[in-house]
């Protein structure tokens, strides 16, 4: 009994976010996926804005508000948390009971279907298929789906690969998954990062929907943990009261400033975009010049995932980190072995010498 316990133990988490906190600093850091961190001196805030404590029981109402016209919901469809991981946690917490079914997109960042698991599901899986550039077909979800599903797992921006989930799509998905009597959790912190071409929360397709983001990925905030869930009102009201157990009451200073980030998000949004502008051409100037990596190129984001022709992902990371000061993401991480991925949201400087010490290693693995 004692072993199965220790067993269970060593069970919990996420080997590639173990990775991502313990392993991958490196002084050209191509593994990261957020963007540039933004300064606290650039966020327009004063010590007038930040207070200790304040009435937030279930959801500070100045957040609640900014993040509803944010998202272009109304305020009862907004749960805040910290973060998209645990607004994915309480969200998955919410919909899923013991013995339910949740079928996960594959490849999948880790904690999806680990969280899954955690929760007491079967985990169940659809493709997302390399040569169709990890689109997603519906007609994938639907082979997949048994009785006993209740939920649909999906990333839009898909991570690790970034590729983009039309909302055509999505509405089949929805079809498909209410046919069935689940639900459709969608994680859209990478969407964020479309800007002015951001196609609207898969929340506003249908109830069934239930969406999951932050102001992390695209903006440079991740220090203020501002996630959010977007449900059908009964069902934020659950999660509302399942938080109760979870984190109870957030920080209040964060909520102060993730309304001051709000309100300043198109300077933020400004800043992030020409920095992805830079950076994506820079990316594509190193893709267009090697016909050594079959990489993916996504529509918007700050992640790419790209596969070396001539040499094992694993040799290309090792190389780069022991003899050129770089990290890039292993793919065994996001179930793609043969595959690397590739942050580019960092300041260009960092991005463009992380991509020439790339091209190094790989002429040097395969003698160029």
């Amino acid at each position: 009994m004692l072993e199965a316990m220790k067993k269970s133990e060593r069970s919990i988490g996420s080997e590639y976010i173990e990775w991502a906190k313990l392993h991958s600093a490196a002084p050209f850091n191509l593994a990261a996926s957020d963007l540039l961190k933004l300064p606290l001196a650039e966020l327009g805030a004063s010590l007038d804005d930040v207070e200790l404590s304040g009435p937030s029981a279930y959801g500070y109402e100045p957040l609640q508000n900014a993040l509803a016209a944010h998202c272009r919901v109304k305020p009862e469809n907004v749960v805040a948390a910290m973060g998209t991981s645990f607004a994915n946690h309480l969200a998955m917490a919410a919909l899923v009971e013991p013995g339910d079914e949740v079928v996960v997109e594959q490849p999948a960042y880790d904690t999806l279907p680990a969280l899954a698991s955690y929760l007491g599901a079967t985990v169940g899986r659809f493709a997302r298929r390399v040569e169709n550039e990890f689109r997603i077909d519906p007609a994938d979800v639907s082979r997949a789906l048994t009785p006993r599903t209740r939920l649909v797992v999906l990333t839009n921006l898909h991570n690790p690969s970034g590729a983009l989930v039309a909302n055509e799509a999505l509405r089949e998905i929805g079809a498909i998954a209410l046919r069935a009597g689940a639900r459709v959790l969608v994680d859209e912190v990478y969407l964020e990062a479309m800007f002015d071409g951001f196609p609207g929360s898969s929340f506003l397709l249908g109830p069934q929907f239930v969406a999951t983001s932050s102001l992390t990925k695209a903006y440079g905030l991740s220090g203020l943990r501002c996630g959010w869930i977007l449900a059908e009102p009964e069902l934020a009201r659950r999660m509302w009261r399942l938080n109760d157990l979870f984190g109870n009451i957030p920080a209040h200073p964060a909520e102060r400033l993730s309304v001051v980030a709000l309100r300043q998000l198109p300077g933020i949004t400004a800043r992030a975009s020409a920095l992805l502008a830079k950076n994506r051409a820079l990316v594509d100037a190193f893709l267009d010049a090697r016909d050594d990596l079959h990489a993916i190129r996504p529509p918007a984001g700050t992640i790419l995932v790209a596969r070396p022709r001539r040499a094992s992902a694993e040799s290309v990371c090792a190389l780069l980190r022991e003899k050129y000061e770089t990290s890039v993401v292993p793919g065994r991480f996001f179930e793609l072995p043969d595959y690397i991925r590739i942050g580019f949201g960092g300041p260009a400087e960092i991005v463009a010498a992380g991509l020439e010490r790339l091209g190094r290693a790989l002429d040097e693995l395969h003698g160029g």
